[in-house]
This record gives C-alpha cells, sequence and structure tokens, in this order.
C-alpha cells in the first residue's frame, strides 16, 4: 500500500497538535496541586488534554491510509515543534547542544 500525501500531511499537522498540547501541559503543571483537586475547574488543562486528544485522533486517522513504517517516523518532527514551542511559549534558550542533539 503507498502512502498518500494527505496522510503524511495529517501525520505532521498531528505531530504539531500533540506537540502544543504537551508545551501547555508542562505551563498548567506550574499549578499542578490545583489540577489535581479541581481538574474540572482548570480551562488550561481542560485545553491542553483537548490538543494532546486532537492530535492522537489526527494521527489515527492517517494511520488508516498511510504505512506505519512511513508514517512514524515522520512522529519525530515532533522534537523540532517542541524546541520552537518552548521557546515561543515557555521563554526556554536552546543552546548549540540542544539543537545538535534533535
Amino acid at each position: 500500500m503507498a502512502t498518500p500525501l494527505w496522510s503524511i500531511l495529517v501525520v505532521l499537522l498531528a505531530s504539531f497538535i500533540g506537540s502544543y498540547g504537551a508545551v501547555m501541559l508542562k505551563k498548567v503543571s506550574v499549578h499542578i496541586r490545583q489540577c489535581i483537586r479541581h481538574p474540572v475547574k482548570n480551562p488550561q488543562l481542560i485545553i491542553s488534554l483537548f490538543f494532546y486528544g486532537i492530535g492522537t485522533v489526527l494521527f489515527i486517522i492517517a494511520l488508516k491510509a498511510g504505512e506505519l513504517s512511513v508514517l512514524y517516523p515522520l512522529v519525530a518532527t515532533t522534537y523540532i515543534w517542541i524546541a520552537f514551542l518552548s521557546i515561543k511559549m515557555l521563554k526556554e534558550k536552546m543552546n548549540f547542544y540542544k539543537w545538535l542533539g534533535i
């Protein structure tokens, strides 16, 4: 079975959306005690889990049409998305060695 282009693009999108959800979870983790006691009262937690879940659903949809051996390696773009989103949203610093590790 050949892997269609749309499923490759969906995996890349899913990777980005899942990465965004992960970075948002990191931001929410500052308030972890509040999240555990009253998770429904924390809209950021709900939104971050929503993004994480949407990424997973999109990945499953893409898997229906493509080969796992082609699509799964694209999930590694998560490391790149996380690096850029961490710089933008978390104000983290990236140095040469961190970029080299990616």
